[in-house]
């Protein structure tokens, strides 16, 4: 696969349940979906030895033919806000989610390999006070190869 020739969509989904799972059956011609504002749900109580009534399993939308890439939620309310979807078609690709660079529930860093060069695409939501863009802003990473980075960005025009 040649880079110049990924498919990628981007979609706030604004935590609805059946456009991201109208989203994953419907856009196969796309090769990588960023989504912003993903739902999260609770799946099933899992066994504790903790809590005789199980703990709660909480996940967003999956589907057979997408491999999700979300940062892990510390606690009950830490929910990312985006998650970026890999088709299982290009998966051979070698794609790691790269919280190790980023670790923000609003910022979602990808990368992968393509002739032995790594790329990275970033998929970023900023909330009504921009704390992902002050994130990226306040962080000094220094990344080559950035495909694209696309997300919902929320910056209004004061006109």
């Amino acid at each position: 696969m040649i880079v110049k020739h990924l498919k990628i969509f981007s979609q706030n989904v604004c935590k609805n349940s059946i456009i991201i799972n109208t989203i994953l059956e419907t856009q196969n011609q796309f090769d990588i979906l960023l989504i912003q504002e993903p739902p999260w749900s609770e799946i099933c109580k899992i066994p504790s030895s903790s809590n005789c009534n199980g703990e709660l399993f909480m996940a967003t939308c999956h589907h057979p033919n997408w491999i999700a890439f979300a940062r892990s939620p510390s606690n009950s309310r830490d929910f990312p806000r985006t998650i970026t979807y890999v088709n299982i078609c290009i998966f051979s690709l070698c794609f790691f989610l790269c919280n190790d660079i980023f670790n923000h529930w609003d910022i979602n860093l990808i990368s992968f390999s393509n002739n032995d060069i790594c790329h990275y695409i970033l998929n970023v939501y900023s909330d009504s006070s921009h704390s992902a863009l002050k994130y990226l802003k306040d962080t000094e990473v220094n990344i080559n190869n950035v495909l694209i980075m696309m997300g919902d960005f929320n910056i209004r025009d004061s006109l």
